[in-house]
């Protein structure tokens, strides 16, 4: 993506106040710009860069910024523009592997409106809304919700009830989805191909807003939920007519140490078959915590053996956020 003063939403594309039955201007203020540096050296680094650039909405009047993790994830600097053109310095607070979300505190006072939350399991297919960049109407996409449904992502992650919006924002990761009240209903997170109309249409898919409440205060005070966390193999998988086949592999991850391969096709897990991304995840979590042993049935040049691979917590391979 080209610098934020590059660009701008074609105008036939951008938010119109009188679509909206909320002050869309002082909604678009919440939205702020994120950029972060990340260490050369980080686990993440050669699959995310070490220079990252997206978006975070203010949750909170203290400055608290709600982004997509991956912008965040082992960042070492976060730098927040305001809509009058303001940077601020940030702190990375926490991110979430499950939900794939991430909280940035502002360093300095900022007197930015802070978006409330609505119900993202409320939405209706059709309902008009706004995707929403850092940099007002020219920067957000009028949209509608066009999907809701379960997404799986290669990187060993499964949401149940993704919400897939189209128009695309070009600038997708950390844009706030902004519904018909002017409440905050799901941040942005990946562009996609996906069938509307009969064409192939790129799509934006957006983590839902109702997975934070339940996990915002141990964000918080713990940077991550208090739950245990989930086995992760470090393996980059997708699904391929009926067939989950390994496409990479995580440096020094559990799959790499255990000498899985890229090609590799997976085809069971502790003795039950799997076809289905989501499926092939949620069995490997159904074992236990972090830790626990993933028996797997590999197909490799012609072969068919068992593996078991001793899973880790993605947590501990990443780098802790600083305090600045």
């Amino acid at each position: 993506m080209s610098a934020m003063t590059d660009w701008n939403v074609p105008v036939a594309a951008q938010p119109r106040q009188q679509d909206l039955a909320f002050d869309l201007d002082a909604a678009l203020a919440a939205v702020v710009g994120l950029r972060a540096s990340v260490p050369a050296d980080a686990f993440t680094a050669g699959t995310l860069g070490v220079e990252r650039s997206g978006n975070g909405v203010v949750i909170r009047k203290d400055g608290l910024v709600l982004t997509i993790g991956y912008l965040i994830t082992e960042a070492e600097e976060v730098w927040l523009t305001l809509a009058d053109g303001a940077v601020v310095p940030g702190h990375v607070i926490g991110y979430d592997q499950t939900t794939g979300l991430g909280l940035v505190q502002a360093l300095a006072r900022i007197d930015v409106p802070a978006l409330s939350f609505g119900r993202s399991s409320a939405t209706q297919l059709g309902e008009r809304v706004v995707v929403a960049g850092a940099g007002g109407r020219q920067r957000s996409v009028a949209a509608r919700i066009v999907a809701r449904q379960e997404f799986a992502g290669y990187w060993e992650y499964v949401l149940d009830d993704a919400i897939f919006t189209a128009p695309s924002h070009p600038l997708w990761g950390g844009t706030a989805l902004i519904g018909p009240s002017g409440d905050l209903l799901g941040i942005g997170s990946l562009q996609l191909e996906g069938m509307r109309d009969g064409v192939n249409t790129p799509l934006n898919m957006i983590v839902p807003i109702d997975l934070l409440p339940p996990i915002l205060d141990d964000m918080l005070t713990l940077g991550r939920p208090d739950r245990p966390p989930r086995p992760w193999l470090g393996i980059f998988a997708s699904e391929i007519e009926d067939r989950i086949i390994i496409l990479g592999l995580a440096p020094r991850g559990p799959a790499s140490r255990a000498d899985l391969r890229a090609g590799d096709v997976i085809l069971g897990v502790d003795g039950e078959p799997v076809d289905d991304l989501a499926v092939f995840f949620r069995r490997i979590w159904a074992l236990g915590d972090a830790g626990v042993e993933v028996p797997l049935r590999i197909w490799r040049d012609g072969d068919t053996f068992d593996m078991r691979v001793n899973s880790g917590d993605r947590n501990r391979f990443l780098k802790a956020p600083k305090i600045h």
